[in-house]
């Protein structure tokens, strides 16, 4: 059965308002944007990514670079049906030797998807400090993984989806709560 939609949890305006946040407290915790980049994670991490990166330009006048990144290779809670996963290649238009990566993803929740792309990296090479950026933080950490910067926290029970919008996919800009049946 289709899950059912429970709440909306944020709107394009609160949206907007986490990630310009978000993207505030990159430059505070970076002091500035020397050396960093973003990798937005596969899907919704990489439009999350460039708005994050165009906030940044707005408010420093500086582009930072932007990358996309897929970790099905690196998963390790892939079911036995996706044994084989495509994988797409990643797109990384710069080297991540020295940099300070800020990973973009939608939603964290066990930790693996982070550790996954955490692993990715490093197998691109050896960057200054990794740092990881989500729109929203549901709970239910299995790996000791927190986020660096949360747009916004959401305790869920299990039985619960977070649905992250993007216009790209979704063609609204949105965050939604909904019901396994």
């Amino acid at each position: 059965m289709e899950p059912v939609l429970k709440a909306e949890l944020m709107d394009e305006a609160a949206v907007r308002r986490a990630v310009t946040r978000i993207s505030h407290e990159i430059i505070e915790k970076n002091k500035g944007t020397r050396d960093v980049v973003l990798v937005g994670i596969r899907r919704r991490g990489m439009p999350l990514s460039l708005m994050i990166a165009e906030n940044i330009n707005k408010i420093e006048g500086a582009a930072v670079p932007c990358g996309e990144l897929d970790i099905k290779f690196y998963r390790d809670d892939i079911s036995p049906e996706h044994k084989d996963p495509t994988v797409t290649p990643s797109k990384l238009p710069f080297d991540v030797l020295d940099k300070r990566v800020v990973i973009v993803d939608d939603v964290m929740f066990t930790g693996r998807t982070a550790r996954a792309a955490i692993e990715a990296i490093f197998a691109m090479g050896r960057p200054s400090c990794i740092q990881l950026a989500v729109l929203i933080d549901r709970g239910h950490r299995e790996l000791p993984i927190r986020a660096d910067y949360v747009g916004k926290n959401v305790p869920t029970s299990k039985s619960e989806i977070i649905s992250v919008h993007v216009p790209e996919y979704d063609g609204e800009l949105c965050v939604k709560l909904l019901q396994r049946t």
